[in-house]
């Protein structure tokens, strides 16, 4: 079978040589081949030439049907797309092949079979019938899995039979695509967790796009300008009215944090407190990244995930899809470190003030509560999910053992916003829970300084 193009059929024929071929009867095959030498060898021992004939026949027809399927020559390419290549766990893709006819001979059957992984499903197989000369044929089939991960799909397979099914012979195609399962992510409202307005809106950190006097970046008077603007050297300098930039608004950051520490889980599958986590942490990255945010994906053991900008947060340079899509990929195949602490995240977060933090913890000992605790000190606001991993293994009604409680209130006692995550408990309403908390100790704040105020006036 020979090939063209990058989605060809690699033949396997010459390789392997007619040994290879033989190797391919049937059980059908076999047992003509058996029976006629059987036939052949009784027909010698009792003179019979008529069932020599007959075994002569019954062993020769499947070894003719092996050369004949040994010297056909098909020219045939194949295409696979992925729609969509990049699927949350639990949602089915749908995967299409093509198959072209480029040689001036049609083609006999063809059974057609894909390699996917067990986790996607069975294996898939379609049998096509003659292919006409500049034909093509197209099937499609559906993977699903409950697991995140990347998947290969493929390489492709054809397996050639003779219309009396003696033998089969398979070529296979060389190229694969991949499916990127994702974790699955909740839409979550939104809410002033940073106590500041998002995006670009009033209320925002602003940088001057001058550096000083001396370093003005002017541009041209423009319809509408203020005049108290207006820069006059450079409008000397250039023969025409010149103003100096506006303030350029600087993107919101917000960091968020994944503890993958395999000693702070306990249990495994899609169901456990690790998996969660991760969806969390998806959940939250893209509906902070909807949100105009310029975002950072950090794992305890310190390493990061970002766009292409200088500052090192996605967003800012690149599209929210494509950012996302980004660090999906990331979550897709992240698994437990076996890291002991918290200190690498940070080392990375102590550089400067990284804005908003939201961070999803396993369980947690006192020392690791303490390096929490110094996280708060390098964030604008800073919002933990703690998971208790035991009892999402033992089950529970929802109410936090003594230590996550003592853990929490040192948590809250740093700055932290901090709330308990319950076995099987949706991010949506603990998000919520999150905003009002945060609200009430904004209130409680306020309150505390007008007080304050009063008593000294």
């Amino acid at each position: 079978m020979a090939a063209g193009g990058p989605g060809a059929v690699d033949d396997d024929g010459d390789k392997g040589g007619l040994r290879a071929a033989l190797s391919g009867l049937t059980t059908r095959g076999r047992s003509f081949l058996a029976a006629g030498v059987a036939a052949a060898v009784c027909a010698y021992v009792l003179g019979q030439g008529d069932l020599l004939r007959v075994g002569l026949l019954l062993a020769v027809l499947p070894l003719i049907c092996v050369a004949v399927l040994y010297r056909t020559r098909y020219r045939v390419t194949g295409s696979r797309w992925l729609s969509p290549s990049r699927v949350p766990a639990g949602s089915e893709a749908r995967v299409h092949l093509r198959m072209d006819n480029i040689s001036r001979l049609p083609t006999g059957l063809l059974m057609l079979q894909d390699r996917v992984p067990y986790v996607l499903g069975p294996r898939p197989r379609f049998v096509l019938d003659r292919v006409e000369a500049g034909g093509r044929r197209e099937v499609s089939y559906r993977v699903r899995s409950d697991l995140r991960g990347r998947y290969p799909l493929g390489p492709l397979q054809l397996r050639l039979s003779d219309p009396f099914g003696m033998c089969e012979l398979t070529r296979s195609f060389s190229a694969y695509d991949t499916l990127t399962v994702i974790p699955r992510t909740e839409s979550l409202p939104v809410l002033r967790l940073a106590g500041e307005a998002s995006g670009y809106g009033d209320g925002r950190q602003r940088s001057l796009a001058l550096a000083g006097e001396d370093d003005v970046i002017p541009r041209g008077y423009r319809h509408g300008d203020d005049l108290r603007r207006v820069h006059w050297r450079s409008t000397a300098r250039y023969g025409e009215l010149m103003v100096r930039r506006e303030e350029q608004p600087q993107r919101a950051r917000c960091t968020v944090l994944l503890d993958t520490r395999r000693i702070a889980y306990q249990g495994a599958g899609p169901d456990s407190a690790f998996e969660w986590a991760v969806s969390a942490a998806a959940s939250a990255l893209v509906h902070m990244l909807e949100r105009g945010f310029g975002v950072r994906l950090l794992t305890d053991d310190g390493s990061s995930v970002a766009g292409e900008g200088s500052d090192g947060f996605a967003g800012s340079t690149q599209e929210s899809a494509d950012s996302a899509g980004l660090m999906m990929d990331t979550l897709a195949v992240v698994d437990h470190s076996d890291g002991g602490g918290l200190s690498r995240a940070y080392d990375v977060l102590r550089g400067g003030n990284e804005g908003l933090l939201i961070a999803f913890f396993g369980d947690l000992d006192e020392e690791q509560v303490a390096v929490a605790s110094r996280m708060r000190q390098r964030s604008g606001a800073a919002v933990a999910f703690v998971v208790d991993s035991e009892g999402w293994v033992r089950g529970g009604d929802g109410t936090p053992p003594a230590p996550v409680t003592a853990r929490l209130r040192l948590l809250r006692e740093a700055g932290w916003t901090a709330v308990a995550v319950p076995p099987g408990t949706r991010l949506t309403p603990l998000w919520q829970q999150a905003g009002q908390q945060h609200g009430d100790t904004q209130s409680a704040a306020t309150g505390g300084l007008k007080g304050f105020s009063g008593g000294w006036s």
